[in-house]
């Protein structure tokens, strides 16, 4: 995703808009977002969890707090770890289980329209 280009589509337009707005922080708080940058690559490191599990429970997380730029970014993060479409439809029902209606409402929508977007962009 080259942020100098226009985005393909809704979903690569969240991402590159939370980059920028991270980039942009980045800026203004250079001590905040350096430890919280370094705060976040810990939390997804290989571990005993693999980085697509973190970033399956990312995007349940993301899905009940209904963060759309999360959701997003997170679903990427998913598809580039190697989650098929089913892995992250079974780790949405768990989080619909979870959040309920709001839950289920974010993933039967923009998260179906977020893989959608991202695969086409890798076509």
């Amino acid at each position: 995703m080259n942020m100098e280009q226009e985005p393909q589509n809704q979903t690569e337009a969240a991402i590159l808009d939370y980059k920028k707005g991270l980039g942009d922080f980045s800026q203004k708080m250079p001590k905040i977002a350096k430890h919280f940058n370094a705060f976040t690559e810990a939390c997804f490191a290989e571990g005993k969890l693999s980085q697509k599990e973190k970033q399956l429970i990312a995007l349940g997380i993301a899905v009940v707090a209904q963060d759309e730029y999360c959701i997003a970014y997170h679903t990427k993060g998913c598809l580039d770890q190697g989650a098929s479409e089913e892995e992250i439809m079974e780790a949405l029902g768990v989080s619909a289980a979870f959040g309920g209606g709001a839950a289920m409402s974010q993933a039967v929508t923009f998260v179906q329209d977020c893989i959608t977007d991202l695969k086409q962009m890798t076509n």
